[in-house]
């Protein structure tokens, strides 16, 4: 399984993935989810993956040698991201079609996120029939893979106004909650930011399995949640509820 959230707020584009690869409880792998594209200086896009891994990076060595070769139609000469949507939906299906299966295990949903010069950036969601969805200012942010452990906190913390710092910071706790209630979903985290009319990739950062830094964010994030649940108010028909749960002060 897989989790990965494309976050676009104003000042810029949050992505986050986990690298694990999970074929069977005896064949646990990682490998990367997330891919940025060495594009002209006029536009920026990163792509990450779910779904079959075979399937996925050969759509990425297709698209790479579209640009590597100048082919007629590329990353490089699109025009607008549904464009290079509509043009890395072709390419998938291609590749599908070329290994001759129409299995469901062998399918992939993509996340496509950037922007060209002279529009706002955007994030895609690219699904296995190859047609897409775009973010909005009502859904600022899309997911892929295992997303449902993510979405509460995506949905209580994001919207366009959010800060490029904050939205980095609100993917890595989804990406934690989701690690935490599935364990086909874990580390290395890759996250990478892209800033506004930047055109360029910033930030990036790959936290392994003994991160500290994940350590913390996890500790801290439990230990808020605890706090934040006993400061609730009491049940007016239940003042004890509290104690019964937890220890004899009502807290955990």
């Amino acid at each position: 399984m897989t989790y990965c959230v494309a976050i676009s707020v104003d000042a810029g584009i949050v992505f986050c993935s986990d690298s694990r690869t999970n074929a069977g409880v005896d064949q646990i792998s990682t490998y990367s989810k997330m891919y940025s594209f060495n594009a002209e200086t006029d536009r920026q896009f990163v792509l990450l993956s779910s779904g079959n891994l075979a399937t996925s990076q050969s759509t990425l060595a297709q698209l790479q040698k579209d640009i590597r070769e100048n082919s007629k139609l590329n990353l490089n000469t699109v025009s607008t991201i549904a464009e290079a949507a509509d043009y890395i939906g072709e390419v998938y299906r291609g590749q599908l079609e070329k290994h001759g299966d129409s299995n469901s295990n062998f399918e992939s949903t993509f996340l496509l996120g950037g922007q060209i010069q002279g529009s706002q950036h955007r994030v895609v969601k690219i699904y296995s029939a190859g047609n897409h969805i775009t973010s909005s200012k009502d859904t600022p942010y899309l997911q892929i893979g295992e997303s449902k452990y993510g979405t509460p906190i995506l949905d209580r913390i994001i919207n366009l106004d959010t800060t490029l710092e904050t939205a980095a910071l609100c993917s890595l706790v989804a990406m934690d909650s989701t690690m935490r209630s599935n364990l086909t979903v874990g580390p290395p985290v890759e996250i990478l930011l892209y800033k506004t009319d930047s055109f360029v990739s910033s930030n990036y950062n790959r936290f392994e399995e003994d991160s500290e830094y994940l350590r913390e964010l996890k500790k801290n994030w439990d230990q808020k949640l605890k706090e934040a649940f006993n400061l609730l108010p009491p049940l007016a028909w239940a003042a004890s509820w509290g104690k019964v749960a937890g220890n004899n002060d009502g807290t955990f």
